[in-house]
């Protein structure tokens, strides 16, 4: 409860706006009771990154996982993505958007935390590209890696279009920029005498 009651408020106000007075308030405890609970500011931001992290897992990669591998994997995950920044229990878009803005000039275990989460989310991305090349979905030539950062891309403007500049086509841009990108690197077919 703690832990959900810090994603809300990381998700509307940032990282930046979660301290253990915030949480306090927004709970109902006291700043000795959660201060007991995390020792440190720092803790506490670790921990509610944490839980955003198990939960970005819980609904946008394992209901990916559950489709076949190779393209219809790699889409799942990248409208997951999508649906997990539209949530409504994400008042404020994705907290660890929002996070790697405020915390990427800032060494330290938080920036560690978000980094670490990203580098996992991109090796995701990698492994289901590459798995689409395995089965001959894309073409051989494919820099999985290139795959993964045009995706990253595309969600970055969509969070950027739809929360700062409230564009209602976003999503639709997105999902066309996904089909373009997925076209580029289609496998040439043999051409039949």
């Amino acid at each position: 409860m703690i832990l959900e009651a810090g994603f809300h408020i990381v998700s509307k106000a940032g990282l930046e706006g979660l301290t253990i007075g915030t949480l306090a308030e927004a709970t109902g405890m006291s700043k000795s009771g959660l201060f007991a609970h995390f020792g440190s500011r720092e803790e506490l931001l670790i921990a509610v990154l944490e839980r955003g992290q198990q939960e970005f897992v819980e609904v946008v990669v394992n209901p990916a996982l559950a489709k076949q591998r190779g393209l219809p994997r790699l889409k799942a995950l990248f409208v997951n993505w999508l649906d997990w920044t539209e949530m409504a229990n994400l008042p404020g878009g994705c907290p660890m958007i929002g996070g790697a803005t405020e915390f990427d000039d800032k060494p330290g275990p938080v920036r560690e935390t978000l980094a670490s989460g990203q580098r996992a989310w991109i090796s995701t991305l990698t492994r289901a590209t590459r798995q689409a090349i395995e089965q001959g979905q894309l073409a051989a030539e494919t820099d999985p890696e290139q795959i993964s950062f045009e995706l990253f891309g595309i969600a970055l403007v969509v969070h950027h279009h739809r929360r700062l500049l409230g564009y209602p086509k976003a999503r639709k841009r997105a999902l066309d920029a996904l089909e373009a990108l997925l076209a580029r690197f289609a496998p040439r077919r043999q051409r039949t005498p």
